[in-house]
């Protein structure tokens, strides 16, 4: 099982390149909604102290509310899912992982960081990204195969009908949240796990005390409360994943997958058509694995024109 780790948003390294500054560019390479929750109104508290129980607490019920997390299900908030992605190796004793591939590639350079081994067959703990990452795949609840399993559902918000945030009512499933993607806040850095109360009392020692800042608890807080604004996000989400899928398969992409906050597609020549954008400063994302595929997030309102023009 490889460590390597490859993922989209590095911008500076592509201004080496192809010049310009950050601010000249669009970036396309990663899946956050570039429509991003409004920031609400700080309390000068969050800034000035340390976190405090009720704050937690109001966190912990708009996201019980907002998941429809199983009244004996723990929550634990964490400074993004990757950090929480980093510790789960830890909840078990290192054997086989099963962890289905193509997909976001930080699961494996973990579990491998822990001495786990990648295989299928009598493998203790599994990892299924729900929808995957770059596929757009969606799992069901008969994926669902190792003592240890973890659904990371970064991407599910889009569509909560199709969570399997029910799973937690069994021993030895987490299930993770990110807040950057679907809200747009990926600078925030909080995500979430959702399981038994052992495994997250587990996770809550390896963290440590205040894992979450107070001004990211307050934003998301409200922005867990604001169902009008997610459903309002769903939509225009779907609708620009039309707009972009019409654009690209009239420059001669085809439809190769995806969900609404990102799109994959099949082309000739995935490094011709990285290439082709980047000299617009619009960067994508491509993949070691395979030639013929490049994925792109949503563009900015005010950035449509620009990408139009460069397809």
């Amino acid at each position: 099982m490889t460590n390597a780790r490859d993922h989209g948003g590095d911008i500076d390294a592509a201004t080496l390149t192809y010049g310009g500054s950050r601010a000249d560019w669009i970036d396309l390479s990663t899946g956050i909604n570039p429509v991003p929750y409004p920031l609400p109104d700080i309390p000068a508290q969050a800034w000035a102290a340390l976190p405090d129980r009720a704050a937690a607490q109001a966190l912990e019920q708009a996201a019980r509310d907002f998941w429809q997390v199983p009244d004996n299900a723990a929550i634990l908030a964490a400074p993004g899912a990757s950090a929480l992605i980093a510790r789960i190796p830890g909840l078990a004793r290192a054997g086989i992982v099963d962890i289905p591939t193509p997909t976001y590639n930080e699961h494996a350079a973990a579990f491998a960081a822990s001495g786990w081994c990648h295989g299928a067959q009598d493998a203790t703990a599994k990892v299924i990204v729900h929808p995957n990452n770059p596929t757009g795949h969606w799992y069901n609840s008969a994926d669902l195969t190792a003592p240890l399993t973890v659904i990371d559902e970064s991407f599910a918000d889009i569509a909560p009908q199709r969570s399997m945030i029910g799973a937690v009512n069994q021993p030895g499933r987490i299930v993770l949240k990110s807040f950057g993607k679907f809200w747009g806040l990926a600078g925030l850095r909080i995500g979430f796990a959702i399981g038994a109360q052992d495994l997250i009392d587990t996770l809550t020692q390896m963290l440590g005390p205040w894992p979450v800042s107070g001004p990211a608890q307050a934003i998301a807080t409200a922005a867990l409360n604001d169902r009008d604004w997610a459903s309002a996000a769903r939509a225009r989400l779907g609708q620009d994943a039309k707009r972009l899928d019409a654009l690209m398969t009239g420059a001669g992409a085809a439809v190769a997958g995806g969900i609404s906050l990102f799109r994959l597609y099949r082309v000739d020549d995935a490094a011709a058509w990285q290439d082709r954008l980047a000299r617009h400063h619009i960067w994508t994302r491509i993949f070691p694995y395979a030639d013929d595929l490049i994925r792109l997030g949503l563009p900015a309102p005010k950035d449509w024109s620009r990408v139009e023009a460069a397809l």
